[in-house]
Parts: structure tokens; C-alpha cells; sequence
């Protein structure tokens, strides 16, 4: 089996050239545009938020986007099991092997479905991993083993799960299917099940499976499934453990003379005050807004980061009073009043 190529450039529709501000730009709008809490177009909705929140992992992060880069037109190439040059060092990027999958040193190859990335992105830039178990698999050979003498416990899988903050905030099951294919016999088996993805999920979390690693041998136990969250870049918020974070413009004058703002929270929005004098950049605190933390009920916090924006156009009127406003006030930065 092969992957389909992701044009990721074409998905964000930047060019090759972009920076990293017009692919964040970019991002936000169509994110926002696609988000299927607002999108228009319901049906594929989903699909296409998800697509875009790939296209934005890849080329928001500069070694994914290098690697990327990298591959440019040689992607059939490897593809068809020849690996580009300076690629290396993924579990399936062995000469001769197909790019679908991933796999381990003892014949075992993986295949993820249902984890919120494309087989291309799993296969490049995240994949199945196999590692040895204390006892288990990965560990070497063993000739009682050989013999058929003992049990061997199989090697813990893991790979990644795109999470999106909505279900990080109030949790989610998600069915997930692994498939296992012996590369030297070709048998494949595949395992459906349902995966509990907790409320408070944060990014980098490792959620453990229990027997859904690969199969034992002689008798010994699986291994187990190891899924790390990922959380889906989201338009207007940011994570960081169990905190939130959301971007606000507001106007000069609001930012000098304060203002009450709606703000939008995971859960709703609310209305807070940014008091007077608030500068570029600023924190705003809102205490116990953030993701849930555990089972104690407690949450992390929100933070509003002020962004002062400034007009760009003015209209004859506009200009006067900021001409005026020039003139009579007291703040001069540099020290010195305008002549």
C-alpha cells in the first residue's frame, strides 16, 4: 500500500516561500473559517479543520518544515522504498520498506487509523514506534526463546493523537484501530477499540492502553499502547500544562483609558476589564478558566494577552485629532515634546 503526498503549502494556499507570520495568518483564518463548531458547510467540515491543523504542524515547527522541504519531488521516490537523501532515522524508512508502515527490530510493522493524522503525516513525521519492555520484547535474542522454552511479553507501541482543545476541556472516546503486520510473513492482524481521552488532556500526555501492543510470544503477555496527545492548534487559543491562552486586540485608546471586553473562553465567554494604561503584551489573569486538572475539580488558569493594535487608514477627522492629541499630551518616550 502506498500514502498519498500532502501538499501542505497548497492546503494553507501559501507559497513555498512563506514566512512564519503569513502561515500563521493563514492558519487562524482558515481554521477559523473550517472549525466545525462554526463552519457553514458542516459536512467534511471536520476532515478539512483537520487537514489544515496538519498543514500547520508541519510547517509551523521549523525542523518538521525543513524535513518537509526536504522531501519536496522526491516523495514517490520514497514512496516506492527509496528514502530521499538526508531522511533516516524514521522506524519506517528502511530501504525496501513501504512507507505506510512503521515497525520494530523483531518483524512487527504498525499502522495507526483514527488518531486525527493522514497515513503521510504518521508516516514522516510521527509513526508508530516499537520499544523493548523490562523483560519483554526488543531485548535482544534469546535461545531458550528460540527454542520455544519461554514466554516474551510483546513490545509497548506508541504513537500520536490529534486532540482538540474542545475535547481536551471536557473529554472524548475516540475508536482507534492498529494494524500489525509481521513483514516477514506478511500476516496482518488488526485490533478496533475505544480509547477514554480524559478531560484535562495535556498536550504531550501519554495515555496508556493495556494489551493493545504488540502480541506476546510463546504465551507471554501484548504489550501495551502507548498514545501521546497532540493538541490541534486551535484559531484563537494557545495551551501551555493546563493553562489557556487567547489573543485580544484592542484599540490605543481602550488600551490608555480601559475598557470592558467579551472575551471568549472554552466555555463560553466572559466579560472582564482591562484596566487603564494597559501596555503591548500584557497578561491578563483569569483564575481557574483553563483545562480541568485531574480529578480534583481543579483547573488551570486563563490569560488573555493583550494585543494594542493600531489603525492603519485614517480619515480627515481621524487625523486631525491624532494631530491634536500629539500636541497637547504630556507623553513624549524619547524625553523630549514634538515641535
Amino acid at each position: 500500500m502506498s500514502v498519498d503526498f500532502k501538499d501542505y503549502y497548497a492546503v494553507l494556499g501559501v507559497p513555498r516561500e512563506a514566512s512564519a507570520a503569513d502561515i500563521k495568518k493563514a492558519f487562524r483564518k482558515l481554521a477559523r473559517e473550517h472549525h466545525p463548531d462554526v463552519a457553514k458547510e458542516k459536512v467534511g467540515a471536520e476532515a478539512r479543520f483537520k487537514e489544515i491543523n496538519e498543514a500547520h504542524e508541519v510547517l509551523s515547527d521549523p525542523e518538521k518544515r525543513q524535513k518537509y522541504d526536504s522531501l519536496g519531488a522526491r516523495w514517490q521516490e520514497a514512496d516506492a522504498g527509496m528514502p530521499p537523501p538526508g531522511w533516516g532515522g524514521n522506524a519506517g524508512a528502511a530501504q525496501g520498506r513501504n512507507y505506510e508502515w512503521s515497525g520494530n527490530d523483531q518483524g512487527t510493522e504498525f499502522h495507526f487509523g483514527g488518531t486525527g493524522f493522514s497515513d503521510f503525516f504518521e508516516q514522516y513525521f510521527s509513526g508508530g514506534t516499537s520499544y523493548g519492555h523490562p523483560g519483554g520484547g526488543g531485548q535482544g535474542f534469546d535461545p531458550q526463546e528460540a527454542a520455544g522454552n519461554r514466554p516474551r511479553r510483546g513490545s509497548d507501541v506508541e504513537g500520536d493523537i490529534l486532540v482538540t482543545l474542545e475535547e481536551a476541556m471536557h473529554g472524548t472516546t475516540r475508536p482507534i484501530s492498529l494494524q500489525m503486520r509481521n513483514a516477514r510473513t506478511g500476516a496482518v492482524e488488526t485490533h478496533s477499540f475505544q480509547v477514554r481521552i480524559p478531560p484535562g488532556a495535556t498536550d504531550g500526555r501519554r495515555i496508556r492502553v493495556p494489551g493493545q501492543g504488540e502480541p506476546g510470544r510463546n504465551g507471554g503477555a501484548a504489550g501495551d499502547l502507548y498514545l501521546r496527545v497532540r493538541h490541534a492548534a486551535h484559531p484563537d487559543f494557545a495551551t501551555e500544562a493546563a493553562n489557556v491562552y487567547h489573543d485580544l486586540a484592542i484599540a490605543p485608546w481602550e488600551a490608555v483609558l480601559g475598557a470592558e471586553v467579551l472575551v471568549k473562553t472554552l466555555d463560553g465567554s466572559i466579560k472582564m476589564r482591562s484596566p487603564p494604561g494597559t501596555e503591548n503584551g500584557k497578561q491578563l489573569r483569569v483564575r481557574g478558566r483553563g483545562l480541568p486538572k485531574g480529578k480534583t475539580g481543579e483547573r488551570g488558569d486563563f490569560f488573555v494577552v493583550v494585543e494594542v493594535e493600531l489603525p492603519t487608514e485614517l480619515t480627515p477627522e481621524e487625523q486631525e485629532l491624532w494631530e491634536k492629541l500629539r500636541l497637547v499630551s504630556r507623553f513624549h518616550p524619547r524625553g523630549s515634546a514634538p515641535t
